[in-house]
């Protein structure tokens, strides 16, 4: 009797593919019978679009009118320490609930697929890209890490320093402070709750380096900056942001 390697391995993959993943939507609960289908069936996915609402030629903020791209009152007023940032879309729908799926439910594997949709629709924002050296994730704290299972943020940078043949740096920016969680906090609030919880490791790796930070969510910018202002006093020429959603 001869076995059959090919189809004992095909058999397997399948058992394990229903193991590891949900047989069903978690966003609409429709089976998922097509090929590639992980976590979120298709037909959630192709709901997601960018958002091409005018945004601040600065901090990134979408506004609410039409218009042309231009600087936000707050960025007259006041330029943040990044030169300039820009989120794939807005942080709701389909698109907010694939991020909580990532983030939350420990399903990883989505992190590529936000990626992907982050480099597509900015690719073409030569502002963003142009003569980025390294990419570097919004750290984690061990702890929060460690609970959490994975940095979001990191995946989301492997992914795009991938896709825009960037090397990324790990390590060097890092959380030495678990401070409280930003998410009930007012922009007030956040901008004091995380000041000095970011520090450098080893100044020599951004030193005169144009930097692309990552991070999942952009809500009022209190993280991005604090990262950029950090990494600027340590020697980084200029620091650029990207994020999958703004809040």
């Amino acid at each position: 009797m001869t076995l059959d390697l090919n189809g004992w391995w095909s058999d397997f993959a399948k058992l394990a593919e229903l193991l590891f993943f949900p047989s069903f939507c978690r966003i609409c609960r429709v089976l998922l019978e097509k090929p590639g289908e992980r976590v979120v069936c298709n037909s959630c996915l192709d709901k997601i679009k960018p958002c091409s609402s005018p945004f601040c030629l600065s901090c990134g903020r979408f506004f609410n009118a039409q218009g042309t791209p231009h600087l936000c009152a707050a960025c007259i007023r006041s330029r943040p320490t990044f030169s300039y940032h820009r989120s794939f879309s807005l942080y709701q729908g389909v698109l907010k609930d694939t991020i909580l799926l990532f983030k939350y439910k420990k399903y990883k594997v989505l992190g590529k697929f936000l990626a992907g949709l982050v480099y597509q629709g900015l690719k073409k924002d030569d502002r963003l890209w142009w003569g980025v050296e390294v990419i570097i994730p919004v750290p984690l704290h061990p702890a929060r890490k460690k609970a959490r299972g994975f940095n979001q943020s990191r995946v989301l940078a492997r992914e795009l320093g991938k896709l825009a043949n960037i090397g990324i740096i790990e390590g060097v920016l890092v959380k030495s402070v678990n401070v409280p969680p930003q998410t009930t906090l007012t922009a007030r609030e956040r901008k004091k709750n995380i000041k000095g919880a970011f520090k450098v490791k080893d100044k020599a790796k951004i030193k005169d380096k144009t930097i692309l930070l990552v991070d999942d969510v952009f809500t009022t910018g209190a993280t991005i900056q604090e990262c950029s202002t950090v990494l600027i006093n340590a020697g980084a020429k200029e620091v650029r942001g990207v994020t999958g959603a703004q809040a």
